[in-house]
């Protein structure tokens, strides 16, 4: 076993020591053409199997495979899940979807669009980059829109979501107008916050498809101006950007103004910059400050930002398109950790256009040695924390991991009562006085902590466990796509199971589906993998 493991620590360091060379020449090129035989079956979905007239049709077709699996005696009934293959997701697990029945939901269309109730009508296929796409040139986007492309709107819709205007509508699942369920009877529902549904409504987000089958979504939308202006602040000192982000994101007032798109991106503990944007038209005279800036021959977002920690505050305007997929070819500042030069101006201008290497290409690709020594090197968490405690979640972060940069987004907690979702109230202290709301945000950790870098002893798992229990402690929450590490008695502890188990028996979701806990826990023992692993290679 200890000669296995040696094998494997040595070929993971070669890998490591060789990273950048293997993602350019082997990664990227197969990425690419990955993409392109993706696309080309998504195409072929769009024109000979889907279209929005036949949606219908397609879910009568879902409903009658779940009945026929309800027709099964109760003993030879394995529950089910989607039949989509594991590294189409943006999760970081692979949910053991062999010992479950597959039922495939081949529904990829956007079915319509309406300007007189500002919504959108999609299937829970179509991705942040196709609505992207189809809502900009009308003049409208998602109120809650991801910077990833290829997240899909209904794996956010039963996960979670949260981008730079969740300071004034909350978490994704506040954008949701309605939802279409196949239950595990095979029934169709509509289900809104208002209707004899309501107790399912509350309930489907952070269920990651434990309660029933989504087959259509109706999603908020907002008007737009073709660009934004966007005001970069560099900040010095923690408590002065702490407080700055909780003077804009109106935390302290709710009768305040703030913008319309509101971020920070922390550099190290008493450095970070602050971007404010606001939808504008651009003023005559005034065109030499549009910055295409995802163009492939430029800078990475967050490293273009880092620079007006020099150059000092300024502003410039924004294509929305580009805007709302800034963080995409770099995939926030993950790119980095496989291409350490890949900002480099020369590689920009000559090989920028593979950027970025598809998440799901890389997810294909990962073996079971693969993924278990991944996850001890690099960390992966957005994590919803009270920004009353901003400057307390910095210095855990910091103290844990000593990995910059980090993001930060405010973003509405709603009060709707107790036991009306997964997620609790928030409490008293984090509600912003007057009303029924607190301000949080999601802290973004992408990378590799410095132990590792520094070839350190560096426990993963401890690490880790130690993040969630002061999660727990100020009454946040991880976003659940990443690695958990939580018992399910400490995973109950953090969100309130209450709601969600009347609805799993009330809807016969037991037996029918998978449970919550056991549906995002890691396929991999990560307290022995952490043993294996945690000493630098």
């Amino acid at each position: 076993m200890g000669s296995e493991v040696g094998l494997k620590q040595r070929i993971a360091r070669w890998m490591e020591d060789h990273r950048g060379l293997i993602v350019v020449l082997i990664v990227l090129p197969l990425s690419l053409i990955f993409d392109a035989l993706m696309q080309f079956r998504h195409w072929v979905f769009r024109k000979f199997i889907s279209a929005p007239e036949k949606h219908d049709e397609r879910v009568r077709a879902i409903q009658k495979k779940v009945r026929k699996w309800s027709e099964q005696p109760q003993k030879d009934r394995k529950m089910m899940c989607t039949a989509r293959p594991n590294w189409q997701s943006l999760s970081t697990t692979f949910f053991r979807k062999d010992l479950c029945h597959k039922i495939a939901i081949p529904l990829y269309d956007i079915l319509e669009l309406k300007p007189s109730h500002m919504s959108i009508r999609v299937e829970p296929m179509v991705s942040v980059g196709q609505a992207t796409a189809f809502l900009v040139p009308r003049g409208y986007t998602l109120a809650v829109c991801l910077e990833v492309a290829e997240a899909t709107l209904g794996g956010l819709a039963m996960g979670v979501g949260m981008t730079t205007y969740s300071h004034k509508v909350g978490l994704y699942q506040e954008s949701i107008i309605a939802y279409e369920m196949v239950l595990s009877d095979g029934s169709l529902v509509r289900v809104t916050r208002d209707n004899e549904y309501s107790d399912l409504y509350h309930t489907l987000p952070w269920s990651h498809g434990t309660l029933g089958f989504l087959v259509a979504l109706e999603l908020q939308i907002i008007k737009i101006k073709p660009h934004i202006k966007m005001e970069y602040i560099p900040v010095k000192g923690k408590k002065n950007y702490c407080n700055m982000m909780r003077e804009l994101s109106g935390a302290l007032d709710k009768d305040k103004a703030t913008p319309d798109y509101l971020e920070a991106t922390i550099y190290n503990k008493e450095e970070a910059v602050i971007m404010v944007g606001n939808f504008s038209d651009v003023p005559p005279g005034e065109e030499n400050k549009i910055n295409h800036l995802t163009r492939w021959y430029k800078p990475w977002f967050y490293k273009y930002v880092e620079r007006f920690l020099k150059k000092g505050r300024d502003y410039e305007y924004i294509p929305l398109g580009d805007y709302l997929l800034r963080h995409n070819r770099a995939i926030f500042w993950v790119v980095e950790t496989m291409i350490p030069f890949g900002n480099n101006a020369l590689f920009r201008f000559f090989f920028g256009w593979l950027l970025p290497p598809k998440i799901a290409f890389l997810k294909f690709t990962t073996t079971p040695g693969v993924r278990a020594m991944t996850f001890t090197k690099q960390v992966f968490q957005d994590i919803v924390l009270p920004m009353n405690q901003l400057e307390d979640q910095i210095d855990k972060s910091e103290e844990l991991f000593d990995l910059y940069p980090v993001l930060v987004y405010p973003c509405r907690i709603y009060d709707h009562g107790p036991h009306r979702g997964q997620l609790r109230p928030p409490r008293k202290d984090q509600m912003v006085p007057g009303a029924n709301y607190g301000m949080f945000n999601d802290l973004g950790v992408y990378g590799v902590p410095r132990p590792v870098l520094e070839k350190k002893r560096f426990d993963a798992v401890d690490a880790m466990r130690k993040m969630e229990r002061f999660t727990q402690e100020v009454g946040g929450y991880p976003f659940l796509y990443a690695d958990t590490f939580m018992t399910r008695e400490e995973f109950e502890k953090m969100f309130d199971l209450t709601a969600y188990e009347q609805v799993r028996a009330k809807y016969n979701a037991n037996g029918a589906f998978p449970h919550l806990h056991d549906k995002i826990k890691p396929e991999i023992d990560v307290v022995e993998v952490g043993k294996q692993y945690m000493d630098p290679l």
